[in-house]
């Protein structure tokens, strides 16, 4: 998976978003339009190739504002859709540069 797998299912439509990922939205205050700026503009920053059903991974990009945001994304090569799978403001005490976590 590619970010570019994302963008393209983001830009089509072909999305579907947890409820855990919708609550994670609502906690941190981020609209969806937000997310997936924050997608379009990222980058994947982990890959978790063994997760089921589908390979996710964790994309780092930022807010309109330049505000980190983390999302983790699931992705069927088969069909082409992306899940949103949750979606977090990341704690600076946990990141390096949000893209590495602190040992």
């Amino acid at each position: 998976m590619e970010t570019s797998d994302l963008i393209a299912a983001i830009q089509a439509g072909r999305i579907r978003i947890t409820d855990h990922a919708d609550e994670e939205a609502q906690d941190d205050k981020l609209s969806y339009d937000e997310i997936f700026f924050s997608v379009i503009q990222g980058e994947i920053i982990e890959h978790y190739v063994e997760d089921r059903p589908f390979p996710s991974c964790l994309v780092y990009g930022c807010t309109f504002e330049g505000e980190p945001v983390h999302s983790v994304w699931a992705y069927n090569e088969q069909t082409r859709w992306a899940v949103l799978i949750t979606v977090y403001r990341p704690d600076p005490e946990r990141w390096l540069d949000w893209r590495k976590r602190r040992l």
